[in-house]
């Protein structure tokens, strides 16, 4: 979809109701697109609603759980009517996550978080394409994570939920070359000031908090905005996420030195009870785009301290490694 406006384009969100999904909304809102807002907490997706048509946008609530095919194959049907047979745009972004050593995570929640994180994916893609197919465009936006280039330890299955999808939208895209104006595009933000480390698993016995720096959802709305209306294959939001993916691609040892690291932080944390978190329901807190981490102290030199210390202790893990070998 070669498009210079989003005026009127039906554009369906997964995810809707809070972080970056609540942010997309609004953001697509502004640009008089027609949304079709997806989410399991039904009350907080009538307040986006809401929002968006605050803005003067079209919108409307379809309550989904993106790990039942059942109610995928209602959003894209429900879409397609709200858009007079068309879905022009389908971000898929609903998203869960557990933090806990792996055996110490309870099988049940690896298995939801790749249920929605990468299957939840795979459904949308499957039920959204033969109306791409059909109307010969379309733009299906992916939100993943720098944490699909660099592994997250102690958050196994999300990073195995990343990987896969960087093999789902590339073999997509393969399959797609010959539909000029059918895009699959992916979102790669570094650690973003969502509720998301409020609400999720925890199964690490101490208080979460995301490291620092972390950036504004708005900024990946903003993202997807771009990608929607000039797409290409993949789009990096924070500088933090470049550094992570240098560090990883050029330094053997970087996931032994980021488990160290992240253990150590596990345990100097303060102490928390475990809890599946919004990993089998809504979230308990009030849903909103913002966690509420962010610091504004934290500026570009710090950030570039951060990334340098990642990047100089990643070689001198390897440097030993290779001492210790010989």
């Amino acid at each position: 979809m070669h498009t210079r406006s989003l005026k009127l384009a039906t554009v369906v969100i997964t995810g809707a109701s809070s972080g970056i999904g609540r942010a997309a909304a609004q953001a697509f809102a502004r640009e008089g697109a027609r949304l079709v807002l997806a989410a399991r907490d039904a009350e907080a997706l009538e307040q986006v609603v809401e929002e968006c048509k605050a803005v003067g946008a079209q919108a409307i609530a379809v309550p989904t759980d993106v790990t039942q095919n059942a109610d995928m194959e209602n959003l894209a049907s429900s879409a397609a009517v709200f858009g007079e047979g068309r879905i022009d745009v389908w971000i898929n972004n609903a998203g869960v996550g557990a933090v806990g050593g792996f055996d110490d995570t309870p099988l049940a929640a690896h298995e939801q978080i790749v249920q929605t994180d990468l299957l939840g994916y795979l459904r949308g893609a499957y039920v959204v394409l033969p109306y791409f197919k059909k109307q010969h465009a379309g733009v299906l936006i992916n939100t993943l994570s720098v944490g699909s280039w660099v592994a997250q330890p102690y958050a196994a299955a999300y990073s195995a939920s990343k990987y896969g999808l960087r093999g789902l939208t590339e073999a997509l895209r393969g399959e797609l070359t010959q539909w000029a104006d059918i895009h699959i595009c992916d979102v790669y933000p570094a650690v973003i000031d969502t509720p998301g480390f409020r609400d999720g698993g925890n199964f690490s016995g101490s208080a979460l908090k995301p490291p620092p720096p972390v950036y504004d959802p708005r900024l990946v709305a903003e993202a997807m905005v771009k990608l929607a209306l000039n797409p290409k294959p993949s789009k990096t939001v924070g500088a933090t996420a470049f550094a992570l993916r240098l560090g990883h691609f050029l330094l053997p040892g970087f996931a032994q030195l980021s488990g160290l690291l992240t253990g150590l932080a596990l345990k100097r944390g303060r102490r928390s009870a475990t809890s599946p978190g919004n990993l089998f329901g809504t979230p308990s807190g009030e849903p909103r785009i913002d966690g509420g981490w962010r610091s504004a102290g934290f500026g570009h030199e710090k950030l570039l301290y951060s990334a340098a210390a990642v990047v100089i202790g990643s070689g001198l893990l390897w440097c030993l490694a290779k001492r210790s070998n010989r």
